[in-house]
């Protein structure tokens, strides 16, 4: 067993270079791991308890402690997998002898339905953006094939030109853990990113850049920049829902699924790597077939 005197950050560091390395997770996933254990070792100070001496119920301490601020089901479930990670690691390295989140269970996430805009909706949104100006050709743009491809945000602002193929329609994507996949694009998104790169983006480079989309500085986005950018649209909107980039890649699967889409072929747009991850849209379309029954059936 090493010293307990050891450094959290310490091991903390040597912790997320083993998921990056040995693991191969995105860096994404990586950052996430390191905020849910920088929270873990900020309750373990609040509670003077030494994280190689706790054991399982203070983790179950933790997590209820977690569950009270409002985390959502599916955050809830990463912070479990987090630590039941971080303590298979520190057994691995002969840091502790027993692991005390062995036994943490994940909630049921899938209860936790993914939140998705109507087509209405949708078309609303998409609307906004004005043309008439070279941001405004831009955001239609990123909007539309946001839509368009179901693509997670971190995907949208890292794509580059070379992976467009907008003769035959698709894009190559490149998304988790370095997995490449072909994700079509319809005519609407299409017609949109020929006229952002005929009348925007030479406007918007100042230096040479592969990156498809570029902000005022003609650099490529952020996931936080284009979270800022949706929001306000959002609001211009008029919406009164709360849209993150990631609603419209579940608008994208269960509109796909409502209008007859096979699971299979949504789950390789999406990316998942599991069909399980991609069944939680089949959740939401049963709700959507049970509120048109509600409503028309004369028996419901």
């Amino acid at each position: 067993m090493k010293n307990l005197s050891s450094a959290p950050e310490d091991i903390l560091q040597v912790f997320l270079e083993f998921l990056s390395v040995e693991k191969g997770l995105s860096s994404n996933t990586v950052l996430s791991y390191s905020r849910d254990m920088k929270k873990l070792f900020q309750f373990f100070q609040k509670e003077k308890i030494h994280w190689l001496k706790a054991g399982e119920e203070d983790l179950i301490r933790f997590i209820h402690h977690q569950s009270r601020s409002s985390l959502s089901a599916r955050s809830l479930a990463r912070l479990i997998s987090s630590l039941k990670s971080f303590y298979k690691f520190l057994v691995l390295d002969g840091m502790i002898k027993k692991n005390p989140a062995v036994n943490l269970s994940s909630p049921k996430t899938w209860f936790s339905l993914p939140k998705f805009l109507t087509m209405s909706e949708v078309d609303l949104l998409l609307n906004q953006p004005d043309e008439k100006d070279i941001h405004g050709i831009r955001d239609k743009a990123m909007l539309e094939l946001l839509y368009a491809t179901g693509l997670r945000v971190s995907e949208l602002v890292t794509l580059k030109i070379k992976n467009l193929n907008l003769e035959d329609g698709f894009l190559l994507c490149m998304g988790k853990g370095g997995k490449e996949r072909i994700v079509p694009i319809g005519d609407s998104a299409t017609r949109a990113i020929r006229r952002y790169l005929d009348e925007a983006r030479p406007l918007l480079l100042k230096q040479p850049n592969n990156f498809l989309f570029l902000t005022r500085r003609g650099s490529a986005f952020t996931r936080q920049g284009f979270w800022k950018l949706l929001k306000s649209y959002v609001k211009k909107a008029g919406l009164d829902v709360k849209i993150s980039p990631h609603v419209l890649r579940h608008t994208f699967a269960t509109h796909l699924l409502e209008r007859g889409a096979d699971l299979r072929s949504v789950q390789l747009m999406l990316g998942h790597s599991q069909i399980t991850t991609t069944q939680v849209y089949t959740h939401v379309s049963r709700q959507q077939l049970r509120r048109i029954y509600d409503k028309f059936h004369p028996r419901a």
